[in-house]
C-alpha cells in the first residue's frame, strides 16, 4: 500500500533527530526514558521491591545502557503470554582505552580500541567527536551554564557513593587522517589496510609548552561537566561522527545517517509501543540490549538474564507460581528487529538470487538454517500475517550458501527464554559504516507492523 509522503517523512525525521542527539548507547537509553517520563511511565530499580498493577506502565534500565519497558496487560500473562519486541542500543565504533592519552611526533593522540565489526576505512578524514559516561565521586556543585547540553547536566546514581554523567562533545576536537597518496600509491588498487594499534589512534592537540598533554583529555572532560578533575573517578567514552542524519536522493527516498543500524529499529518499537491502545490484553514489552555488536555476552546483552528475569518478576507480582511464566513464554512471539542487508547495485553477486532486498520495499524476514536468524516456518507465517493485516510488502533474505551468515539478539533470546521468535530488520545499506543508508519509506512500514503486532489478540 502506498504511504503518504509527509507522513513517512516525519517518521523519519523523528528517526533522525533520535539519532543526532544519541552518540551512544548512554545516550539512547536516556533518550527513550524521557520519552517514557512523558507518557506516563514510571522507572523502576531492580534492587527494589515491585509493585505492578494491572494496565500499569513501567520501564528499567541496566547500566545505563539497556532498557526493558512493558505495559501489564489486562489478562495474566499465562492466559495471553507477552507481546516481545528486541532491538540492540549499541553500533561498531572506536572506544577510548583506560589510558587513552599519550605523545608521538610532536602530536596527543588518543589510544582507541575498535568496538564491533566496523568498517575502518570510513573512520579516515572525518570530524570526529567524543561522547559517553563519566564516573564522578560526587555530584558537582557548580552552577552549569546554559550553554551546555541537556545531556551533560544530569547525573544518575551508582553504588559505591558515585555518581554517573553523561557527556557529549558537541563540536571537532579528533581526526584520523590518511596517508596521502604520494606516500602510499597502490592505496587505490589495494585498498586501505588499517592496523587498528598503529593507524587508527586520533590526533587530540600539538604538544606545546601549554599543553599538559597527559591529564589534557580530564581537563576537557572536567570543563565540559563543570567540575574538577581531581572528581573524574573513570571514563566510558566513544568515537562518534557529527555529521548529521539527513534525506538525501532526487526525491528524498533515501536516509543517510550514523547508527541507523540498530537506532531504527528501537525508534520504530517505542514509537510502535507509545502509540498503542492505551489498555491492551496482553503484557506488552520492548527490550533494548547493549553490547549485541560485541556477541551479547555481558550482564547487559542479550545473552544474560535481564529479560528473563523482568518477565519472571511481572508473572509473579500476583503471588503466582514460576508456572505461571513458563506457561507465558509458551504463548509468546519475540519479535528481534535488526537491520537488514539490501541488494547493493554494483555488487548484486554478493546476494542469492531469490533473496535481494529492496530499500522502501518493506520489512525483511531473515532466515538461516542454521539459526544464525531464529526464525522458523511458524513465526515467518505470522509476521507475514501481520504485515498482510497492517498492508506492509514484505520480503524474505538469506544469505548465500558459500557465505557465512551474520547474527542477532534472536537465537540467543530463543536459546534463554525458549520463546518463538522471528528475525526482521528493515533493508539497509552500508552497514556497519561510520555513516549508512536506508529508506525513508520504510520506518513507517515498520512501525505499522509494530503496530499491528500489539493491538492483535
Amino acid at each position: 500500500m502506498k504511504i503518504n509522503k509527509k507522513k513517512y517523512l516525519d517518521r523519519s525525521r523523528s528517526l533522525i533527530e533520535l539519532i543526532n542527539k544519541s552518540p551512544t548507547p548512554f545516550h539512547v537509553v536516556q533518550s527513550f526514558e524521557d520519552q517514557l517520563k512523558s507518557a506516563g511511565y514510571v522507572q523502576l530499580y531492580e534492587q527494589d521491591k515491585w509493585n505492578l498493577s494491572s494496565g500499569g506502565k513501567y520501564y528499567v534500565s541496566r547500566n545505563g545502557s539497556s532498557l526493558v519497558v512493558f505495559s501489564v496487560g489486562l489478562k495474566a500473562s499465562e492466559e495471553s503470554g507477552f507481546k516481545i519486541i528486541g532491538a540492540h542500543t549499541d553500533s561498531p565504533n572506536l572506544r577510548l582505552k583506560p589510558n587513552p592519552v599519550y605523545l608521538k611526533n610532536g602530536y596527543v593522540q588518543l589510544g582507541v580500541e575498535v568496538y564491533g565489526g566496523a568498517l575502518l576505512s570510513t573512520w579516515t578524514d572525518r570530524d570526529l567527536s567524543l561522547a559517553g559516561r563519566v564516573i564522578l565521586k560526587e555530584l558537582p556543585t557548580r552552577k552549569v551554564s546554559k550553554s551546555h547540553s541537556r545531556a551533560n547536566n544530569q547525573a544518575t546514581l551508582v553504588d559505591y557513593g558515585c555518581v554517573s554523567r553523561l557527556i557529549t562533545f558537541d563540536r571537532p576536537l579528533l581526526r584520523i587522517p590518511q596517508l596521502a597518496i604520494h606516500l602510499n600509491r597502490s592505496v587505490n588498487e589495494k585498498g586501505l589496510v588499517l592496523n587498528p594499534q598503529n593507524h587508527l589512534p586520533p590526533i587530540l592537540a600539538l604538544v606545546d609548552g601549554k599543553t599538559k598533554s597527559k591529564t589534557l583529555l580530564a581537563d576537557l572532560v572536567a570543563e565540559e561537566l563543570r567540575c574538577k578533575s581531581a572528581d573524574i573517578l573513570g571514563l566510558e567514552m566513544q568515537l562518534y561522527d557529527l555529521q548529521k542524519g539527513t534525506f538525501a536522493g532526487a526525491n528524498s527516498e533515501f536516509l543517510f545517517a550514523s547508527r541507523l543500524d540498530n537506532l531504527a529499529s528501537c525508534h520504530a518499537a517505542m514509537a510502535a509501543l507509545l502509540e498503542s491502545p492505551k489498555k491492551n490484553v496482553a503484557t506488552h514489552v520492548l527490550v533494548f540490549y547493549d553490547n549485541e555488536e560485541i556477541g551479547s555476552d555481558t550482564a547487559q546483552g542479550g545473552s544474560s538474564p535481564f529479560l528473563k528475569d523482568i518477565l519472571e518478576r511481572i508473572s509473579t507480582t500476583k503471588k503466582q507460581s514460576r508456572e505461571a511464566l513458563m506457561r507465558g513464554i509458551a504463548r509468546s512471539l519475540f519479535i528481534s528487529a535488526d537491520m537488514a542487508h539490501a541488494v547493493h547495485p554494483n555488487y548484486a553477486e554478493m546476494h542469492d538470487g531469490n533473496h535481494m532486498p529492496m530499500i522502501n520495499a518493506g520489512p525483511v524476514i531473515k532466515s538461516h538454517s542454521g539459526q544464525k536468524y531464529a526464525t522458523e516456518g511458524v513465526t515467518s507465517s505470522q509476521f507475514e500475517e501481520l504485515c498482510r493485516r497492517s498492508k506492509v510488502p514484505v520480503q524474505k533474505f538469506s544469505v548465500r550458501s558459500d557465505m557465512r551468515c551474520g547474527s542477532t539478539i534472536g537465537p540467543v533470546t530463543a536459546t534463554n527464554l525458549g520463546i518463538r521468535t522471528v528475525d526482521i530488520g528493515s533493508p539497509m545499506l552500508s552497514m556497519h559504516s561510520i555513516r549508512e543508508m536506508a529508506g525513508s519509506e520504510d520506518q513507517e512500514y515498520l512501525i505499522r507492523v509494530f503496530k499491528e503486532f500489539f493491538k492483535s489478540e
